[in-house]
């Protein structure tokens, strides 16, 4: 439980907010890359810790992150034309390149020098893994730009299901490490079976466990913390036990427990103080891992069906997410299709700012209060004058990935040698490991 105090410490991100202060301190995921996939397009609006961003490709392929607002009047650049290497604002023709420049003042004579003197706020801009990344903290203290561990090298397969869910980016993020919430809420779509570990079907996700209570370990580090829901599993229960790792690394990423076939991470960004641009991933090896479309359509998330052109969803609050009462009488738990829609339908329903210092807390919810503790620990920190948690030094390391494994009871989780889901050994040098299970 926090006090209002803290909670608004830990939710709140736009302008000067403490946490917001210390997110811009990372290399932050703005959109899709297939949202600017072509050159001279149309251009893309966005909104980051409250910021109006417009996001565009030249006519050379380089994306831009600019201010959405011109410089000059503060007309939308989003409606700009998107021509010869510059967005030109629609009102006076101002053009501007993806470092900012005026590049051409067509309302301003030339010998005023008014062209040369105008610099547009531009951010530092990278494409990895499928998003398109900007840095929105002070320039001279911008970090090398390091692949995130859900995509860790070029040959990686990376779909990504993106949705804009309209509550405090925090209640989100603590779904996806509050493991023991998928044995109710994802009931029918994670299935209890009788496996030797978690696997994926085209239809359903099979769980080892039917095992609802798990209990909760939680070992902290410099990036964030990881910990484990253990389980009894329905084979082996009395020599071993269902371990589910996860890893929270700070400020907004989750390592999910993959699968026999792929892995599966979450990013969840503060669009501002009550909106998250949420980003579901499953990665790895293409010849396991799923395509794009295929990932979208079995998570219920596609866009022009599930989701309108701007990533809101179709379900929602005020259509009950589309519940489907006899489904659930004839044994669906939920009655809501897709797994990131039932979460929703829990995050949204807690209010834009969930209120914490109304929660009965129990022992399921370790990570939840290790999540709070640790960021709230971290703000501190920063606002001493240390570095941001996850920068630099403290910076995940490479390698460091989620697992699940169904281990000997004597055998601790915190030393398994967890690697990464990978299908292909063909070149174990290059690659990242299948995972190892023992059973």
């Amino acid at each position: 439980m926090l006090t209002h105090e803290q909670n608004e410490m830990l939710c709140r991100v736009e302008g000067d907010a403490p946490m917001g202060r210390l997110m811009r301190r990372h290399w932050t995921p703005v959109c899709l890359v297939e949202e600017v996939g072509e050159p001279d397009g149309t251009p893309v609006q966005a909104r980051v810790f409250g910021e109006q961003l417009v996001v565009f490709r030249d006519s050379k392929g380089r994306v831009g992150v600019l201010d959405e607002a011109c410089p000059h009047r503060r007309a939308s650049l989003v409606y700009g034309r998107n021509e010869e290497d510059g967005l030109r604002c629609l009102y006076h023709g101002w053009k501007f390149d993806v470092d900012g420049n005026t590049v051409d003042m067509p309302s301003e004579p030339p010998e005023s020098g008014l062209c040369e003197k105008v610099k547009h706020r531009a951010y530092p801009v990278k494409e990895w893994g499928g998003m398109v990344w900007a840095y929105f903290g002070a320039a001279e203290q911008a970090p090398e730009f390091v692949p995130p561990r859900w995509a860790p090298s070029i040959d990686v397969r990376v779909s990504i299901v993106k949705a804009i869910i309209p509550c405090n980016w925090a209640q989100v993020l603590e779904g996806a490490i509050d493991s023991a919430h998928s044995s109710n809420l994802h009931s029918s779509d994670m299935v209890p079976a009788r496996v030797d570990g978690a696997e994926a079907t085209d239809r359903l996700w099979l769980r080892p466990s039917t095992d609802k209570a798990p209990r909760m370990q939680v070992e902290r580090t410099s990036y964030g913390f990881r910990y484990a829901a253990l389980r009894r599993p329905i084979n082996h229960a009395a020599s071993h036990v269902y371990s589910r790792c996860t890893v929270f690394v700070a400020p907004y990423t989750v390592l999910i427990p993959p699968n026999n076939l792929y892995n599966v991470a979450n990013v969840n960004i503060p669009v501002d103080d009550t909106t998250t641009a949420f980003y579901f991933i499953a990665w790895g090896d293409p010849a396991t891992t799923p395509e794009t479309a295929t990932w979208r359509e079995f998570l219920g998330n596609v866009r022009g069906i599930d989701l309108d052109e701007r990533y809101r969803p179709v379900r929602n609050h005020d259509n009950r997410y589309l519940q489907d009462r006899q489904a659930m009488k004839a044994g669906n738990f939920t009655g809501i299709h897709g797994i990131p829609n039932q979460d929703s339908a829990m995050w949204v329903t807690m209010g834009p700012i969930a209120d914490r210092s109304r929660d009965r807390l129990g022992a399921s919810d370790l990570a939840i209060v290790e999540f709070r503790q640790r960021m709230l620990d971290a703000l501190q920190a920063f606002e001493a004058g240390g570095a941001p948690i996850g920068v630099g030094p403290e910076a995940v390391p490479a390698g460091v990935c989620s697992f699940q494994a169904i281990l000997p009871r004597e055998r601790d989780w915190r030393a398994h040698d967890a690697r990464y889901v990978w299908g292909s050994a063909a070149d174990p040098q290059a690659r990242p490991a299948r995972a190892t299970q023992t059973a």
